[in-house]
């Protein structure tokens, strides 16, 4: 091959490494759209993207850290923040070239507030703290976890608010169909149980729960309608549904 060829795919190589390296994230991420940013710093591979909005609801400011090497073996790896909105949280996230995800170290916390997060049932209040070392999602459903769940001072308004408690769901890891252990963490309600995710996908939540005393009566005239309690004053309850 003639020298001069040599020379000039050597440049054009040396240029398209540089333009790569260096690619501007506001070439990539959109500034309008379902998935949006209001002004967008740094390159594709370590940036931010302030103003993120997601079907125009705010989530505050994005930013991420990009593995390039992790290109060569088909994964797309990174580190994201999220802060200043609704949601706070970090996670190390990785996306193989089949679709399955694996996110490490996944710390989030978030409210229970249909005004800032529309799926959340629309009487549902209280807050929800995740501190999950794995979580492994395949063909949409979770297929690993391990750590814990949190949720905080839940209340229900149905003409009045009324206090549910606060609960925590453990993930051992391992597993097809992750199962969780369900405690609560003081309130109105006693409950212990389990939490496993199926393949569907889906959940089934069952254990027992007691009032306690001081329950709200409303509370306690919704567990009657589970049964006939044991001697301890515990009923059964299970329930399913899909995600």
């Amino acid at each position: 091959m003639p020298r001069n060829l040599w020379i000039t795919l050597l440049a054009a190589g040396g240029f398209l490494f540089i333009l790569l390296a260096r690619l501007p994230a506001s070439w990539v991420v959109p500034r309008t759209g379902s998935v949006s940013c209001a002004s967008v710093d740094g390159s594709v591979w370590q940036g931010s993207c302030e103003g993120l909005t997601l079907e125009r609801a705010p989530f505050g400011d994005l930013a991420w850290d990009i593995a390039p090497l992790r290109l060569l073996t088909g994964t797309l790896a990174a580190h994201i923040v999220l802060t200043h909105g609704p949601i706070a949280g970090s996670a190390d996230v990785a996306r193989g070239l089949g679709g399955s995800m694996v996110l490490r170290d996944l710390v989030v916390d978030l409210p229970l507030d249909r005004g800032q997060i529309p799926r959340v049932p629309p009487r549902l209040r209280g807050s929800v703290h995740t501190d999950l070392s794995l979580v492994r999602i395949e063909h949409g459903a979770i297929t690993e976890l391990k750590g814990r769940i949190e949720a905080h001072d839940l209340t229900q308004a149905t003409g009045r608010v009324t206090a549910l408690g606060s609960y925590a769901v453990s993930f051992p890891g391992g597993g097809s169909e992750p199962l969780g252990t369900l405690v609560d963490l003081g309130g109105p309600l006693a409950v212990q149980g389990t939490l496993r995710l199926t393949r569907q996908p889906g959940y089934v939540l069952e254990g027992q729960v007691a009032a306690r005393e001081g329950a709200p009566p409303e509370l306690v005239a919704n567990l009657n309608l589970l049964g006939t309690p044991d001697s301890l004053g515990r009923r059964p309850f299970s329930i399913a549904g899909t995600l």
